[in-house]
């Protein structure tokens, strides 16, 4: 009956499974364990590609030979073997030293090529010494067998004869003949003793000799670390702030990767010392020049400037390459490790209260160069463009120039701030004007005020041809004629005016609206453009300069002729090398510049300047300055100082007068407490205070104001002088009776 049961459930299972059909679901499930003619084939897995034998074997090679175990075997390897053959160099080059004078040669290259002839003279000598010893030890050999045989003879005769003579001794001492023999016998067999145990040793002694020797090679290898960089343990490959020797500036130079100069150099007799000038001490760090061999172009060496700093075991920012006067010659300046990231002094301008400025005979105290000397600016008629990336310090290294030439009185400024968030706030007082704003209405101002100075501009032209001056203006004639006052313009964050695009709008008497120039733009429709182009084209040769500070320099923001029109260039940290192309020109980046290796944010206030009016070496394009920083408050007590200096000066917050002129009352603000003042000394104090108004006046124009009230310049001590209670008799007569005198 079971068995029938069995039979059932199995033909059913079959049945059942022979019935599914694709897309019925899941084959249902059977608790009956088929037979082996029912056991279902399984189903075969997808035939993929076959991969060759070759294929996979070389991939298992590849990968075992990759593996970082065998790489870190590899270099356990290369180190140790590289070990023994480097102590056996160094060993016979000791060796060869010892024999013979290849040192004292050596040394003697060495100090001839660095420019020492006194050090080269003592190892002459040196030298000429240790030959003559060595000659004498030479013909002392000659001699050496002679002696040597009369020596073995002496020797034996002594040694026989002492021991006869104690033989003889011990038999009279014990009346036994036979003990004569008896010290003869005695060194008989301690002969016998030595031969059998050296026989004994020098099996051994022959075989582990040799390992000693090689033990003794890789100690002396390992010792100087003689192997590759790439198999040194990473703890004796790092060798930061290891000190600056010509042999590590040699080996620096041959492993920069240049062929024709590791080849030179191995070539060299004295290994490259040849090559490097002495190294000097230049500030926190090292200065050294190296005459590069035929067939190695200091481009080379430039572009390869972060492998040289790696070589030296220092970082990118701490090693400089400059292109000098001389002849295929690099010049290397090597920082301290880490000195460069120490801060710099504070500026004199906040040390000393006492600071005066004088722009005809002074420099801008602006920081220090990488050697630790200080580093200042001649601003005498030169105009100036400082760019760099956004917050690296641009505002503060413009305006610290600012802030020094304030001190000088006889100085005008006229500001445009485009940032507009307070960085010129001090000027308040100190500029005729101060525009501060980012908007299209501020850049309408900033360009106005330009325009307003080209027109100041053009009248001084005219007036100094009319003056006859061969020479331009010289500090006499910025001194005493109100007309030739030196006029700084400062645009800060000009890329915003370059930007703009608003339009001159005019308005027909239909009420047409027409609009005309932009006022940016980089074309030569722009008057912001063209009025830039006119001061730098006039301007410095009546005292009238321009100081623009723009972010990113490119051809959209900052146009190529407006950056050539600059004396003096400087750049913060730019992003590429075609950027600090545009920010200093081609000569300063072919001859080392490169404000793009600078760090942001760890290096700022730090320029590169190119140009006029900063001291540069012989044949050096550039210069990095580390500027003093000068924060808010100091900035504002630097320009209270100023404002002290000088008289009351009205700033205008934009490019057009706004108040009607009165030159009486001007003339009384001037005079102040002072009883008589000379007319000279008036004109200029209201050419300080409102130079748009007065700068033109002459000694007529002010007795023209003053006359129909009664208080004219009048002569004292033989001086013309205006005359302090006259003036304010007459201001007080003219406050009471409005319709009295008459307004210039």
């Amino acid at each position: 009956m079971s068995d029938l049961i069995e039979q059932e459930n199995t033909v059913g299972t079959v049945h059942d499974i022979n019935e599914h059909r694709p897309g019925d679901g899941p084959s249902p499930l059977s608790l009956v364990k088929p037979t082996d003619d029912q056991t279902p084939a399984p189903t075969a897995a997808p035939a993929g590609p076959v991969v060759p034998l070759w294929v996979r074997s070389g991939r298992a090679v590849r990968t075992a030979v990759t593996h970082e175990r065998t790489l870190t075997a590899g270099r356990l390897a290369v180190r140790h073997g590289m070990y023994v053959v480097g102590g056996t160099r160094i060993v016979t080059r000791r060796a060869w030293d010892g024999r013979s004078a290849a040192r004292y040669e050596r040394m003697i290259r060495t100090a001839e090529a660095a420019g020492q002839p006194e050090v080269a003279a003592e190892w002459e000598e040196r030298g000429r010494a240790f030959r003559a010893a060595r000659h004498q030890r030479r013909m002392d050999l000659l001699g050496a067998p002679v002696r040597l045989a009369k020596g073995a003879a002496v020797g034996a005769g002594l040694t026989g004869g002492g021991l006869v003579a104690l033989g003889v001794a011990m038999a009279v001492s014990s009346g036994d003949v036979a003990d004569v023999g008896v010290p003869i016998m005695g060194f008989i067999d301690l002969v016998a003793w030595a031969v059998a145990v050296a026989t004994v040793v020098w099996g051994p002694l022959v075989t582990i000799g040799p390992w000693l020797g090689l033990l003794a090679l890789w100690g002396v290898g390992r010792q100087r670390q003689a192997a590759p960089q790439w198999a040194l343990p990473a703890n004796a490959r790092s060798t930061d702030g290891a000190p600056i020797t010509p042999s590590v500036v040699v080996t620096a130079l041959r492993d920069l990767g240049i062929a024709a100069l590791r080849k030179a150099v191995k070539e060299m007799g004295d290994a490259g010392a040849s090559m490097l000038g002495p190294i000097r001490i230049a500030g926190c760090g090292v200065e050294v020049d190296v005459t590069l061999p035929s067939g190695v172009s200091t481009d080379e060496v430039q572009s390869r400037r972060r492998k040289l700093a790696e070589n030296l075991a220092r970082h990118e920012h701490e090693v400089f390459v400059t292109i000098p006067q001389a002849a295929r010659t690099v010049r290397l300046w090597i920082a301290d490790s880490g000195a460069l990231d120490e801060p710099i002094g504070p500026s004199p301008l906040v040390t000393d209260p006492e600071t005066s400025a004088d722009l005809y005979n002074g420099r801008a105290p602006w920081g220090q160069d990488l050697r630790g000397d200080a580093a200042a600016l001649s601003l005498l008629q030169r105009h100036l463009l400082i760019t760099g990336l956004s917050n690296q310090g641009k505002t503060a290294s413009l305006r610290a120039l600012a802030l020094w030439l304030a001190l000088d009185t006889s100085i005008e400024f006229r500001v445009a701030d485009l940032k507009g968030v307070g960085d010129w706030r001090m000027f308040d007082g100190l500029a005729t004007t101060l525009i501060q704003g980012p908007t299209d209405e501020h850049v309408r101002d900033a360009t106005h005020m330009l325009e307003e100075a080209v027109d100041e501009m053009e009248s001084r032209l005219v007036a100094l041809e009319k003056s006859g001056a061969t020479d331009g203006v010289t500090r006499d004639m910025a001194r005493t004629d109100p007309r030739f006052r030196p006029l700084v313009l400062i645009v800060d964050e000009a890329q915003v005016a370059f930007m703009c695009p608003a339009r001159t709008e005019s308005v027909s008497e239909e009420g047409k609206v027409t609009q005309g120039a932009p006022y940016g733009g980089t074309k030569a429709t722009s008057r912001y453009f063209r009025a830039v182009r006119k001061i730098h084209n006039q301007g410095r040769a009546v005292n009238v300069v321009l100081w623009q500070g723009t972010q990113d320099p490119t051809n959209e923001n900052l146009p190529k002729l407006v950056r050539e029109g600059a004396h003096i260039r400087a750049s913060l940290v730019v992003g590429t090398e075609e950027q600090a192309r545009m920010a200093l020109g081609d000569k300063a980046v072919n001859g080392g510049a490169a404000p793009h290796k600078l760090r942001q944010g760890l290096d700022k206030g730090t320029v590169v300047v190119a140009g006029d009016g900063v001291k540069l070496a012989p044949g050096q394009a550039s210069i990095t300055i580390r500027t003093h920083f000068i924060d808010g408050t100091n900035a504002a007590e630097i320009a209270d100082r100023a404002k002290t200096r000088r008289a009351d000066v009205t700033t205008r917050t934009d490019a057009a007068p706004d108040t009607p002129a009165d030159p009486l009352a001007d003339i009384a603000h001037v005079v102040g407490d002072t009883a008589r003042m000379v007319t000279q000394e008036v004109l200029q104090r209201l050419a300080e205070r409102d130079p748009d108004r007065y700068r033109e006046w002459k000694f007529s124009d002010l007795r023209s104001a003053l006359e129909p009230f009664g208080a004219a310049p009048y002569k004292s001590d033989g001086r013309m002088v205006v005359g302090r209670e006259r003036v304010a008799q007459a201001l007080s007569e003219r406050d009471q009776n409005p319709g009295t005198g008459a307004a210039a």
